[in-house]
């Protein structure tokens, strides 16, 4: 089972990009959310990408990833990104409704 560093968090220019795992789920959603929060406090990160590349799977813990990634960056005028999402992916995040906040990226 794949997991979640550090590494897996980056910001480039203005952006928190976040790679994450083949499976999210609630066993990693702590780990994704502790990182990112702290990294989303520094002044200079403006918008989230998330980059679904190596993701398989999805349960409802991601999409609360995503939700309280918003409900942050969003007070800031800040987007949510998502690049290398697949059909699934996509399905996921169109049923959730995260459609409306979230803008998928083509590759």
């Amino acid at each position: 089972m794949e997991q979640v560093t550090t590494e897996d968090f980056q910001i480039i220019d203005n952006c928190l990009m976040i790679k994450l795992p083949e499976e999210v789920d609630h066993h990693r959603a702590g780990f994704i959310c502790e990182n990112a929060d702290r990294l989303l406090c520094r002044k200079e990160v403006c918008n989230v990408v998330f980059d679904f590349e190596n993701t398989r799977f999805m349960d409802s813990s991601g999409i609360g990833i995503i939700m309280g990634r918003y409900r942050k960056i969003s007070c800031f005028g800040g987007h949510i990104y998502a690049i290398h999402a697949d059909r699934q992916i996509r399905r996921v995040l169109s049923i959730s409704g995260l459609e409306r906040i979230v803008e998928v990226l083509e590759s």
